[in-house]
């Protein structure tokens, strides 16, 4: 167990890592259509570290278990690294196209194969998994719903406005994808 406590504790810096540096690495450029955002960034970056801070401090403050089984505390640590390696798998198979603050590129294409072939938005939800993860790995009721609730109100919002976007730039083509995809769960939502 004390291998997966060190194991959490690194996932979690990995995760807090990357999504820095995704930040500060993947800003739209300035040829970049980026007036679309309406802050959404801003929301998510405020979301995603209350939602951690809150679930862990939750976590250390009260005692609702979800199980007393152990089972859960691999399930979130699994669910943490899914989440994170396949956000990055994601991130780079969308290459220049991949910007954290809502863009439209001048050579923009929708991506339709991969993970797009079944998900809109699977970068999202590889992060909202990483979110579960922490929920779960912590085992209290509360801080599953502290970890996961306000990263996918944020996301929610997100999309609604991501995909403004990209049927304003796309039109038929975007709503005709949007019919046999789903947002973040396959075959579900």
């Amino acid at each position: 167990m004390k291998t997966l406590q060190i194991l959490f504790y690194i996932s979690m810096a990995a995760w807090f890592l990357s999504e820095f540096l995704y930040k500060n690495m993947l800003k739209s450029g300035k040829e970049d259509k980026k007036d679309k955002d309406k802050s959404t960034l801003n929301i998510l970056w405020l979301a995603i570290p209350f939602s951690i801070a809150a679930a862990v401090t939750v976590s250390n403050l009260s005692t609702l278990p979800i199980t007393d089984k152990s089972w859960i505390f691999y399930a979130g640590e699994a669910f943490i690294l899914i989440g994170i390696i396949f956000r990055f798998i994601i991130i780079r198979s969308l290459g220049k196209y991949f910007t954290v603050d809502v863009t439209i590129k001048q050579d923009h294409k929708i991506k339709k194969e991969g993970f797009y072939k079944y998900l809109r938005h699977p970068s999202y939800a590889f992060s909202l998994l990483t979110s579960l993860g922490l929920g779960l790995y912590l085992n209290n009721w509360l801080s599953l719903a502290f970890a996961f609730i306000p990263p996918f109100l944020a996301f929610a919002y997100r999309i609604r406005i991501e995909e403004q976007a990209l049927v304003e730039q796309f039109g038929e083509e975007y709503l005709e994808y949007r019919k046999t995809t789903k947002k973040l769960i396959p075959f579900i939502y």
